[in-house]
């Protein structure tokens, strides 16, 4: 009976210590690739920074991860926008096993700690969802060109090459005190917008066409 379980415990702790290792970043990492191309209508020329591009809806779904991709979640808020555009973001993670971790910014006086916090896990990719972080994305996000930034439902102003936005009418906030065409609908995040925002947005910073914003329909 002492050896079965001595078996069952080793066991246990092989399986363990599998999970551990799959999660463990400070592991070397092959450079980012991704797995496919983007379908005609994606953009018909390569846009010049900071342009607006308009894909056909589904031309960005022949292209994914490469696995053991690395993305942070970056979240503040608890509105239903936030939790939507949170939700797509851990659907996509799970169906393309993505390797994810979570920073949730709490505190709204720490915003720019908790952008560094996410950017010093040295992910592929960190993944914002929530407006309130993007006064603080706009200061730090220029100081860090190395890494790779995906913001949902919002934009920044002026992005730096290092910053994507995947959005539509009604969700492109560019900060405080600065006002929109359209102005801002919370019933515009619908799960499927969120959805189409993530991978849309991922399938362009994979492709190498990063520093631009994504408007989807």
């Amino acid at each position: 009976m002492r050896s079965r379980l001595v078996a069952v415990g080793a066991l246990t702790a092989l399986l363990l210590s599998g999970c551990g290792a799959a999660d463990d970043w400070s592991k070397p990492h092959p450079v980012p690739a991704a797995v496919g191309v983007l379908g005609q209508g994606f953009t018909s020329t390569p846009p010049t920074p900071e342009a607006t591009i308009r894909p056909r809806p589904g031309s960005w779904d022949g292209v994914h991860p490469a696995p053991g991709y690395r993305v942070v979640l970056l979240t503040a808020g608890d509105d239903p926008q936030t939790k939507t555009l949170v939700g797509a973001v851990k659907d996509w993670a799970a169906q393309e096993k993505v390797s994810l971790k979570v920073v949730t910014a709490n505190d709204a006086g720490r915003h720019t700690d908790s952008i560094l916090e996410a950017v010093n896990l040295a992910p592929d990719l960190v993944i914002t969802a929530g407006g309130e972080l993007v006064d603080a994305l706009t200061l730090v996000t220029a100081s860090h060109l190395e890494r790779q930034f995906l913001v949902l439902g919002a934009e920044l102003a002026e992005p730096t090459g290092n910053v994507t936005a995947a959005n539509w009418t009604g969700a492109t906030f560019r900060g405080a005190g600065l006002n929109t065409a359209t102005g801002a609908d919370p019933t515009s995040f619908t799960p499927a917008r969120a959805a189409a925002a993530v991978r849309a947005g991922v399938a362009s910073v994979l492709s190498g066409l990063t520093g631009i914003v994504i408007r989807l329909p």
